[in-house]
């Protein structure tokens, strides 16, 4: 079961936010400040928190500072009234994941807790599992059923990118600058020619494909 910590000092909103994730299975514990909420992680063990920014005692931005220079890493998706490109700007700089503003839409809120969750898993297991298939980072590897790949290491770089961010469309320069480093001289071809290279290699993989975005980039994405 997924534990996860709702901060907020509003009852109505703290209610909402329980039935919410009562509804989609999550289990959860509450806190009304960050204070409250240091007590509960010193108790559970906490998958993912919820976190309103103006609470008494300890707010959102004090308690995120608090938990990331102690190195903990629970992922944090601050839900606030707080609208301002500035508010957000300090809530990534404390070290916030992701940002919401109130109200809070119930099927946005479940798409960003479930991106959450499988981000942080993908940076534990340094794998990233779907159905059948395996990619499993410390060995570059594709593996599924009995069948392991091993790939150069920019080609797994590249997919395993993709993959990790479905549905996102990276431009050919963010990737280039993600796998090859921004010193690279190397050309948005290279970008082309690799996609091509895992086409090649994956062409009998039904669970995964690598889609061009005319005009803008590339994007992975996952079969059903």
């Amino acid at each position: 079961m997924i534990n996860i910590l709702v901060v907020e000092d509003d009852r109505n909103t703290k209610k909402l936010m329980e039935v919410i994730l009562n509804n989609h299975g999550f289990s959860h514990f509450s806190a009304s400040n960050g204070v409250e909420a240091l007590d509960v992680l010193d108790n559970q063990l906490i998958d993912l928190i919820i976190l309103d920014i103006m609470m008494p005692k300890m707010d959102g931005y004090e308690l995120t500072r608090l938990l990331r220079e102690n190195n903990i890493n629970i992922p944090i998706l601050m839900v606030t009234a707080k609208q301002l490109l500035e508010d957000k700007k300090k809530g990534f700089i404390v070290g916030t994941d992701d940002y919401m503003t109130k109200p809070v839409d119930e099927e946005e809120m479940i798409l960003r807790i479930k991106a959450l969750l499988r981000r942080a898993k993908i940076v534990t297991d340094h794998q990233l599992v779907s159905g059948k298939v395996v990619l499993d980072y410390d060995s570059l590897s594709v593996i599924y059923q009995d069948d392991r790949q091993m790939l150069p290491q920019k080609e797994f770089y590249l997919l395993y990118k993709l993959l990790s961010y479905p549905d996102k469309i990276f431009t050919r320069l963010q990737l280039m600058d993600e796998i090859w480093g921004m010193d690279s001289e190397t050309n948005e071809n290279s970008v082309n020619v690799h996609i091509n290279r895992l086409r090649k290699r994956f062409e009998n993989y039904h669970e995964f494909e690598i889609v061009t975005i005319r005009g803008l980039g590339y994007k992975g994405v996952w079969k059903k």
